[in-house]
């Protein structure tokens, strides 16, 4: 390469690199300033604690941004990138989330009250301990899955109402039945999770899974006979996986809706 060259290509590539910083730069002063800048390219930025109320970042890039604790209470957020992007603690009060794509995006702890969502838009997103959550937003397998979450962190209660949630949305699926009542006997709720066992039992027989029916029928039967010997005091909680062992574990009765299809219904049962 001749000796000029050189130079000029490393003139232009520095140009380039530093342009991209300044206009991200730019954008950011906009958006603090003027309230709205709409379709801006904020990727990676750092507004943690930001106050930015009735603030217009439709269709805006805030991929990987960091908008934890931040104050977006009526903000316009519609067909915005907020992929992995943190919104944890925010206050989004009556902001339009419509059309914004929420892949991976931490919404824990956030307020959504009176937020504007699509129907199963936090599918994809991680949003326990979000508050505000209008009903339908969650679907059925968000709700179980979010319980099955909690439960493997010992977070009995909050698994059970999660499962609760998920039963509402949808009544004919026997696993969030099984989950729920895996969470009670883990609370030493022996009745309560009796009572969920028999009932998925019975869905389980209407679906031709007879075998499994039987199995949490036994399990229903240990309960209450661990109820009236009084062993849920001496014994003390966490024995609700350890009924399932054996052909039906706790690990498979309480796994993800994703994982249904690997639940081996046709073994004989």
């Amino acid at each position: 390469m001749d000796g000029w060259k050189l130079p000029l290509l490393l003139l232009l590539i520095s140009s380039g690199l530093s342009a991209t910083p300044a206009n991200a730069s730019d954008a950011l002063i906009k958006v603090l300033q003027e309230r709205k800048c709409p379709d801006c390219r904020l990727t990676d930025a750092d507004l943690v604690h930001a106050d930015l109320r009735d603030v217009n970042l439709s269709g805006a890039q805030l991929m990987r941004s960091n908008l934890g604790q931040a104050q977006l209470d009526g903000a316009n957020l519609s067909g915005a990138d907020l992929s992995f992007t943190s919104l944890r603690g925010a206050s989004l009060r009556g902001a339009d989330l419509t059309g914004t794509l929420l892949y991976g995006t931490d919404l824990r702890e956030a307020d959504l009250t009176g937020a504007q969502l699509d129907p199963d838009g936090l599918t994809e997103a991680h949003w326990r301990g979000a508050r505000g959550i209008a009903q339908g937003i969650r679907g059925h397998a968000q709700l179980h899955n979010a319980g099955v979450e909690a439960f493997q962190a010992g977070q009995w209660s909050i698994a059970e109402q999660l499962f609760s949630d998920a039963i509402q949305m949808q009544p004919q699926e026997p696993l969030s039945w099984v989950a729920r009542g895996i969470s009670r006997s883990e609370q030493a709720k022996d009745e309560l999770a009796a009572a969920d066992f028999v009932y998925a039992a019975s869905l389980y027989k209407a679906q031709g899974s007879t075998g499994w029916g039987s199995q949490l029928d036994q399990a229903a039967e240990t309960l209450s006979q661990r109820k009236s010997q009084d062993l849920s005091a001496k014994e003390g909680k966490g024995i609700g996986g350890q009924l399932l062992q054996g052909t039906i574990t706790g690990l498979r009765m309480i796994a993800p809706i994703a994982a249904k299809a690997l639940i081996p219904f046709g073994l004989g049962f």
